[in-house]
């Protein structure tokens, strides 16, 4: 934490999606910018600091900026890099750029890679010295990792402009903080670490990406990625589109009215009883926004809650994915239930024929263990699957490690009438059976 009074700095962390926003300026002025902020930009209200800019780092693709809220509702001017193609009225930001607020210096340093316009922003406090106190480094170096080059162009190309932008960043200095853009929860990196900063002189010696070679960077950095993030386009284009203001508030409703129902209660509540044909993404658990984003049809969504706050929680992170067609909340109801199923029920209706098995979590969870005549479908992606004609001549059963996701893929599959049970306490790593593996040969 900076040891300086002048230096006004704030981290926030959207645990849900695992995005980074700060408020960087000078406390004795009176003065900061918000940089990366978040859709809900009410978390950054503070009376006695006047926000004068909203930098952006880059054109995010995982969640929807606050900065179009800033300049309708309190007229604060947005700025990010002229590569960005930004549609909204900007003054672009300039590599090597010094922004001041007070005795506090934000300076511009452009490192693409992850997108073509990413900047990272040192602060430095003048009256201390002019090396730089910390680098907000956005999507380019994360806590033991970095960004992923693949979504804005082909990914051998972005892997190239990463690799040397990290060298820049490494060039600030070892005792430099760095406070990312992404935390673990996000799309954006494939190893995410869960701890909300680092330093340069910690990477240096630990980040594989700041280890290796440039031909080994390469090999890695445009091999595999992680799944790209739900709606992605969607953002993407409101992002550096026109600005997007708030959103209406959030009413109560008596029914559905065609809607698709989105149960935010917990797995247990939900299997015990819900509406007919709703789908579960229990709001406290991690990556709700996410979630719902891959496995909502796209349709007005109509939120079941156990109370008004839950659903204000549920609706205020939907907006952060980019799903804005709410039509309104209301209480479950208790139609039908979501059977389960148990580890150890599970492997005698395997041995007898009895049931499918779908394993919904990821390929690189799956190519550690799998159960053997399984189906690897990850639970992102049930709902199309069903929609092409998934078939369920038998009793489906999902499971993935502990139960959660397959919780979330059997409520898909129920909805569109499939016969889907979850091992819902317990999965891979509570399997009593045998597991083949990719990796070795042999049990578990």
């Amino acid at each position: 934490m900076l040891a300086s009074p002048l230096v006004l700095f704030r981290q926030y962390v959207d645990d849900d999606l695992g995005c980074g926003s700060y408020l960087v300026g000078d406390e004795q002025a009176g003065v900061a910018v918000i940089v990366d902020p978040a859709y809900a930009i009410e978390r950054y209200a503070d009376p006695d600091v006047e926000i004068v800019a909203v930098l952006e780092t880059h054109t995010h693709a995982d969640h929807v900026s606050g900065h179009g809220r800033f300049a309708l509702e309190r007229n604060v001017p947005v700025r990010v890099h002229a590569a960005a193609g930004a549609a909204f009225p900007h003054e672009p930001l300039r590599n090597g750029e010094e922004i001041e607020l007070g005795d506090v210096v934000v300076r511009v340093i452009h490192t693409p890679g992850h997108r073509p316009e990413h900047c990272a922003f040192t602060v430095t406090d003048r009256t201390r010295g002019d090396e730089p106190w910390l680098v907000l480094t956005g999507d380019s170096l994360f806590v033991g990792d970095a960004a992923r080059p693949d979504l804005a162009v082909e990914a051998t190309e972005g892997a190239e402009g990463l690799f040397h932008s990290l060298r820049r960043l490494v060039e600030l200095g070892d005792g430099v903080e760095v406070y990312p853009g992404h935390v673990a929860g996000s799309l954006c990196g494939a190893n995410l670490s869960p701890k909300p900063s680092t330093t340069i002189g910690f990477e240096r010696r630990f980040n594989q990406a700041l280890v290796e070679t440039y031909d080994e960077f390469m090999c890695k950095a445009s091999g595999p990625q992680p799944p790209r993030p739900p709606n992605m386009e969607t953002i993407v284009e409101l992002n550096r589109g026109s600005f997007l203001g708030a959103q209406p508030p959030l009413r109560h409703v008596e029914d559905g009215g065609g809607a698709v129902l989105l149960d935010v209660r917990d797995r247990h509540a939900y299997a015990a009883g819900h509406s007919a044909g709703a789908i579960n993404v229990p709001l406290f658990g991690g990556s709700f926004g996410t979630k719902s984003a891959f496995v909502l049809p796209e349709r007005p969504v109509v939120l079941e809650a156990a109370n008004e706050r839950d659903a204000l929680d549920a609706a205020e992170r939907l907006h952060a994915v980019a799903i804005f067609d709410l039509g309104g909340w209301r209480e479950p109801g208790a139609d039908e239930a979501l059977p389960s199923v148990t580890v150890d029920e599970l492997e005698r209706a395997l041995a007898n024929g009895e049931v499918q098995l779908i394993d919904v979590r990821e390929k690189d969870e799956r190519d550690h263990g799998f159960i053997p005549g399984s189906t690897h479908l990850p639970y992102r992606s049930v709902r199309q699957a069903a929609e092409n004609g998934l078939c369920g001549e038998r009793p489906i059963v999902t499971i993935c490690e502990s139960g959660a996701r397959a919780a979330v893929a059997a409520s898909v599959l129920q909805s569109v009438g499939l016969d889907a049970r979850p091992v819902l306490d317990g999965g891979i790593a509570s399997w009593p059976g045998e597991t083949y593996s990719f990796r070795r040969c042999g049990g578990s």
